[in-house]
C-alpha cells in the first residue's frame, strides 16, 4: 500500500488524520481503483488502533470514495463511464452557478491570486501537479461565492474524478486547451461579467468530460 507511515498515536484527531491521508492518497492516484483498504495494515502504518482508521474509511465511504464490498471489504472506488459522465454532468450544473454568484463578490486581491494559479497552471510541466493546479485556480473563484452548500457538492464531485481529470489532461494533451480556457475565466471574472464567466465554466467542464470519456473503456 502506497501510504507514508505516520505516528499518530498521541494524537487526539488521529481519525481525521488518516481520512486526510487516505484521501489525499485515493485522489492522487497512489491508492487505484479497486485496491482493499486493509484496516489493520493502516493501523500498523499510522501507529494507532483499528477505530480511528474504521472511522476515516467510514467518512470516505460517505463521501463516496470508497465501497465496501462483500468478501473484500472497503476498496476504493472504482467509476464506470456512465458513473463519470454523471458526475460531470452535476459538475456542469452546480459550477456555473458558483462562479456566476461569486463573480460580484470578487475582490482584487481574489482576482490576482486567481491569475496567478492561471499562469501556474499553464507554466507546470509536472503532470502530478497538474490536478492540484487545476483544482487551486477553480477553488479560488469559487471561494467569493457564498453558495456554501453548492461549494461542499462541487468539492466531493471534484474529489470523485480528480485522478480522471489528471490522465484526461495526460492523455489527450489537454493542458494547452484547459489553460486558454481558464485564462478566458479568469478575464469574464475581471471584467465583472458573471454570465460569460458561469457559461465558460460549463463549456470547460463539458469539454474535459467528452475528452476524457473518448480515452475511458467502454465510454
Amino acid at each position: 500500500m502506497k501510504l507514508t507511515s505516520m505516528d499518530i498515536s498521541t494524537t487526539a484527531s488521529a481519525s481525521s488524520i488518516v481520512f486526510d491521508a487516505l484521501r489525499k492518497a485515493i485522489i492522487q492516484g497512489q491508492l487505484e481503483e479497486g485496491e482493499p483498504l486493509r484496516q489493520d495494515e493502516i493501523a500498523r502504518l499510522f501507529n494507532t488502533s483499528r477505530i480511528p482508521v474504521r472511522e476515516a474509511i467510514s467518512r470516505l465511504e460517505e463521501q463516496g470514495l470508497v465501497r465496501t464490498q462483500r468478501y473484500k471489504g472497503a476498496v476504493v472506488t472504482e467509476l464506470s463511464p456512465k458513473e463519470t459522465r454523471e458526475i460531470f454532468d452535476l459538475r456542469a450544473l452546480v459550477e456555473p452557478e458558483i462562479i456566476k454568484n461569486a463573480v460580484p463578490l470578487m475582490t482584487q486581491e481574489l482576482l490576482a491570486t486567481a491569475r496567478e494559479k492561471c499562469a501556474a497552471f499553464s507554466a507546470s510541466k509536472d503532470p502530478m501537479e497538474w490536478g492540484d493546479l487545476n483544482r487551486d485556480f477553480h477553488e479560488t473563484l469559487y471561494s467569493a461565492s457564498d453558495l456554501t452548500f453548492f461549494k461542499e457538492i462541487a468539492r466531493n464531485a471534484i474529489d470523485r474524478v480528480e485522478r480522471q481529470i489528471r490522465a484526461q489532461l495526460v492523455m489527450s494533451n489537454g493542458m494547452e486547451r484547459a489553460g486558454r480556457e481558464h485564462f478566458a475565466i479568469i478575464d469574464a471574472c475581471e471584467a465583472g461579467d458573471a454570465k460569460r464567466a458561469a457559461e465558460l465554466t460549463r463549456l470547460h467542464i463539458e469539454g474535459a468530460k467528452e475528452s476524457l470519456l473518448k480515452h475511458l473503456p467502454g465510454a
